[in-house]
């Protein structure tokens, strides 16, 4: 290759081991010259990756699979030879939705079916006033934000299509539409949930983990052909995220990763508030009650970064679940080719081999997910617009 890598990524921590691959010289001790590239939008980032603008980038886990099964745009086959990030994101809502939902609350607090049925009592209490259906923000169709949200309240009953509305924020714009009224409520990556605590304006209702307790997030996207002329590259890439996110995973180094991490170019916000996202002890109500996870985001540890097709076998069933495609066995084939434990063990060689069986999904609710019986899984839940 000639000239530098060009990079896109989203301001999120979820990208903390590629700016930190590049920033502490990861990938230079790789060999590689990396230019990386701050978008705002999902839709930028895929559609530049796609025409070959840029070389690689910071995706989210569902918009590779959809671009390689040419859902909602060109069909352009990806490969994700690097998962960057398990879990990382949370559900956020309004004073105001906050206080409704903690009226109608019938348990722990925590649990997501408890919250799920009180949402579905808040949203018959409105339509009996005749008010608005509630506004939820994600960051895309084709985003685990969305299919959170959705697997979350459709398990107490809440047709996502019907009850409420679910529209499209880029997620820097997360908190001011939720500050303007704009939103009740979002799911969006780190940090911006926290933000919206801090600025008095948000309460986070729960940590992605509490609905999926292992769910792939963002993935290293590289154009299918591109990796296959570029081997060695992708193979360099991979080993320098590998490095950065084990850098990133050491207690030790936290506080110069959120440094590196806070910088105007890169997410741009306070590094306190990228640090309490590294270490899972987040505060999630404006009077400064805080809460703890281990399992808040998952950068390098439990073997995160190795792509699990079961993962995205999970997203594309989810896909199928709200009408995005129909079940095809072709289709869960090329969703599962998307993901590349091949291209990540080739990169690392004998260190790659995984320690521990893949975890499982842990949802919440429904059966244990098995990617040979999508149709069983879509069967079990009674919400939902895919067509048997």
């Amino acid at each position: 290759m000639t000239g530098p890598l060009r990079i896109g990524f989203i301001p999120l921590v979820d990208a903390a081991a590629l700016i930190v691959a590049v920033d502490k010289g990861f990938t230079a001790a790789e060999g590689l010259d990396v230019e990386l590239v701050r978008e705002v939008s999902w839709s930028n980032v895929r559609d530049k990756l796609n025409i070959g603008l840029f070389d690689a980038a910071h995706l989210l886990a569902p918009v590779a699979i959809a671009s390689s099964l040419g859902l909602g745009h060109v069909k352009v086959p990806i490969a994700a030879p690097f998962n960057l990030g398990i879990n990382g994101n949370a559900i956020t809502v309004s004073p105001t939705l906050h206080a409704a939902l903690m009226e109608e609350i019938d348990g722990d607090r925590f649990d997501p079916l408890v919250t799920a049925k009180a949402l579905a009592r808040v949203v018959a209490r409105r339509r009996k006033l005749g008010a608005d259906p509630l506004t939820f923000g994600m960051t895309f169709p084709f985003s685990t934000h969305n299919y959170q949200l959705r697997f979350w309240m459709a398990a107490a009953g809440v047709d996502p299509d019907e009850d409420v509305r679910l529209v499209v924020l880029p997620p820097p714009y997360m908190v001011d539409s939720l500050a303007n009224g704009h939103v009740d409520a979002f799911c969006v990556g780190a940090p911006w949930n926290s933000i919206a605590v801090d600025l008095g304006i948000g309460h986070i209702l729960h940590f992605v983990s509490d609905i999926l307790v292992h769910a792939a997030e963002k993935v290293l996207a590289v154009r299918q052909t591109w990796a296959d002329k570029n081997p060695d590259v992708v193979a360099s890439l991979v080993r320098a995220a590998v490095k950065a996110a084990e850098f990133i995973e050491h207690p030790e180094n936290r506080i110069e990763a959120a440094r590196i991490l806070a910088q105007p170019e890169r997410i741009g916000v306070d590094a306190e508030v990228i640090q309490r996202t590294l270490t899972g002890r987040l505060k999630i109500s404006p009077d400064g009650t805080f809460r703890e996870s281990g399992r808040y985001l998952l950068v390098g540890r439990e073997g995160a970064g190795r792509p699990d097709p079961v993962q995205a076998a999970w997203l594309y069933a989810q896909m199928v679940r709200w009408g995005q495609t129909a079940l095809a066995p072709d289709g869960v084939k090329t969703a599962m080719a998307v993901f590349r434990p091949d291209l990540y063990d080739a990169a690392l060689g004998s260190r790659a081999a995984p320690s521990e069986a893949p975890a499982a999904f842990g949802a919440f609710a429904g059966p244990v997910f098995d990617p040979d019986n999508i149709r069983g899984h879509l069967e079990a839940f009674e919400v939902g617009r895919w067509k048997a």
